[in-house]
């Protein structure tokens, strides 16, 4: 089995019937499909036991949260790669996995397109970013959705941080290929239609504290001042102003960067 993708539910019936229509309508057979409900009381199970024929793996039981509820998705999964598509999200054509599966190569991480839709009718299409370099997961990430993990990295780094609320699959990023180089590979695929409804001010204020948190505790704390103290500054500037000396400036503190992380593993 190539892919397994896992879903995650919580009193969301409408956008779980959106999710798992858009995962069984897929033209490929190299996937398995798991949905971990939460425990739902608003017609859920209903949903799932309606489509449970074409899912492979399902449970409805209380958790700890949502990375808890992916880390018993991990456990049951049997595909060589991971893919996490919650409920109300949904992959964007039925030839979507097949696409990207015909595509991959040996990397340990590849990821496609990240279209977000805003309730107000605004969407925007997230490609491909820059991941070659530790600085890209102190400022940024990878769109979890649309990623798929090879299920091999969970017992190498370990399984979802439980104890974070948001942040846990940015933390996994920043040690895989952050810290320790995982391979990443980019296909120019859409792949997941991502509802942006649910991002709130209060989740922005946790993901910075966590955030800042994780980042205290995975890097080593000189090379954590020198992020904030010449990489911030310049980040801030090319958003602002998008000078070219600002772009220029932070390739090469990239560079500079890499090189040093691979002379410090040597």
């Amino acid at each position: 089995m190539k892919l397994s993708i896992i879903t995650i539910n919580f009193n969301n019936k409408e956008g779980l019937a959106k999710t798992i229509k858009s995962v069984i309508t897929q033209t490929t057979s190299e996937i398995e499909y798991l949905v971990i409900d939460g425990g739902s009381s608003d017609g859920s199970i209903e949903i799932i036991e309606e489509y449970q024929d074409r899912i492979n793996y399902w449970v409805s039981e209380p958790d700890r949260g949502i990375y808890h509820a992916m880390n018993k998705g991990i456990a049951k999964a049997q595909g060589e790669y991971c893919q996490f598509l919650n409920s109300g999200d949904s992959l964007v054509s039925p030839d979507t996995t097949s696409l990207m599966l015909s595509q991959l190569n040996s990397s340990s991480i590849v990821y496609g397109n990240l279209i977000k839709h805003w309730s107000n009718g605004r969407t925007y299409r997230n490609t491909s970013i820059a991941v070659d370099s530790l600085f890209t997961f102190y400022s940024g990430t990878l769109n979890h959705a649309c990623t798929y993990l090879k299920r091999s990295l969970f017992d190498i780094y370990g399984r979802y941080d439980e104890s974070l609320k948001i942040v846990a699959d940015w933390k996994f990023y920043l040690i895989a290929i952050g810290m320790n180089g995982e391979t990443v590979q980019y296909i120019d695929v859409d792949v997941v239609n991502f509802d942006m409804g649910g991002i709130s001010n209060q989740q922005k204020s946790i993901e910075k504290a966590e955030r800042s948190m994780v980042l205290q505790e995975v890097l080593p704390a000189n090379l954590l001042r020198d992020f904030e103290r010449y990489y911030k500054p310049i980040r801030q500037y090319q958003r602002i102003a998008r000078y070219n000396w600002a772009q220029k400036m932070l390739w090469f503190l990239d560079r500079l960067l890499f090189q040093w992380e691979k002379f410090s593993k040597d």
